[in-house]
């Protein structure tokens, strides 16, 4: 019996790769990824949107920082799945730097935003939300430059026309397609907590409401209101998501309803419909805005004044947020920096002791000196 050799083992699974491959010419894997963000205590949205599950008797847990996952789909029998690269950035806007990693030139081109606000505390909506949409902003317009440009000097070495931008473009019959700044890439806005929401006064809930149908439709964006204590309403956030993750259809339901949960997907409202700011003891003309979005802005924090973010700035260093506490490691970190606190103690008196004993050793040769003469 002939005995084969080990690279011909290798050329027959290489053989065997590329006989399924062009099987499955037709079948490719699909890759998208989807960045979650949002408020502090808005977010946490996952672990419900991935598993499908509902945690009303468990303590929901902030996200720590930037957390990664997966999730795969078969898309039929005997189908390769499709692939979910899944990242939720916690902290509220403290860490927004960090959007650097999950918005890659790789990624971008499959890339969806989830962007999760606090219905409950509408005194930081409006300020979470413009940070972290113009950090992620930042850093896509500058990934997408990057690719562009990489794309052009490949092009220009092989003479060939370059490779289309991975801007996101909107169809021609879009609403208002002239007047709104469509975001980079799609852009999901949840108002989250809307259990607590829908207890507001009426007149604050449409200003939350109209401002955020504003401000979707200005980026091109879906906007839903949910609430992890009921099922109907996660159940149609869990539809957005699986849209933007695998491409699923994500229903019909609309509803444009202040007094209900808003349920608009992306292309179904326009600015004729939203209307003006909802103000009635304010002179619209005397806000001296710059454009419709510093307008809808200011009204918005005449109604609601944003609380200052300076705590969060305060509180870059990880190690001092109580979202990441642990007892036992805590404990050994005071512990730690009281031994710092010592030495810096112990090093400033020696410092003083050898001072006062070279002072004290000048004066006696001064005094010697004096004897002598």
């Amino acid at each position: 019996m002939p005995k084969i050799r080990s690279d011909t083992l290798w050329e027959l699974a290489a053989a065997e790769v590329r006989g399924g491959a062009e099987e499955d010419r037709g079948e490719a894997v699909g890759e998208r990824s989807v960045l979650l963000m949002g408020s502090k205590s808005g977010t946490m949205l996952l672990t419900t949107f991935f598993f499908f599950l509902i945690h009303r008797d468990e303590p929901s847990k902030p996200t720590l920082a930037l957390e990664y996952t997966f999730g795969r789909r078969a898309r039929g029998h005997s189908t390769p799945k499709d692939i979910a690269h899944l990242w939720e950035l916690g902290g509220g806007t403290s860490l927004s730097d960090l959007v650097q990693i999950p918005i890659t030139p790789v990624s971008i081109r499959s890339l969806s935003v989830i962007l999760v606000l606090d219905l409950s505390k509408p005194n930081v909506l409006w300020g979470t939300m413009e940070k972290l949409l113009q950090a992620a902003q930042a850093q896509l317009e500058k990934v997408s430059s990057q690719s562009q440009q990489a794309e052009k000097v490949k092009a220009q070495a092989k003479h060939q026309v370059s490779a289309p931008s991975a801007a996101r473009g909107l169809p021609k019959d879009y609403p208002d397609r002239e007047l709104i700044s469509p975001f980079p890439v799609p852009l999901l806005i949840i108002g989250n907590k809307y259990d607590i929401f829908q207890e507001f006064d009426s007149e604050k809930r449409k200003v939350v409401s109209k401002t955020l149908r504003f401000v979707s439709h200005y980026y091109g964006a879906s906007l839903i209101f949910t609430s992890i204590k009921s099922e109907s309403l996660i159940s149609r956030a869990k539809s957005f998501f699986s849209h933007l993750a695998f491409g699923l259809e994500r229903g019909k339901t609309v509803s444009f309803d202040s007094s209900k949960p808003l349920i608009i997907p992306a292309g179904s409202d326009s600015f004729s419909q939203i209307g003006t700011p909802p103000v009635t003891d304010v002179d619209i003309t005397s806000l001296h805005a710059k454009n419709p979005k510093d307008l809808w802005k200011k009204v918005y924090e005449r109604v609601f004044p944003q609380e200052s973010t300076s705590k969060q700035r305060e509180l870059k260093d990880p190690a001092k947020d109580t979202q990441y506490s642990e007892l036992q490691i805590d404990a050994m970190r005071a512990q730690k920096d009281q031994v710092q606190q010592l030495d810096q103690s112990h090093s400033c008196i020696w410092k003083e002791l050898k001072c006062f004993k070279f002072f004290n050793v000048r004066a006696d040769c001064k005094l010697i000196s004096l004897v002598r003469v």
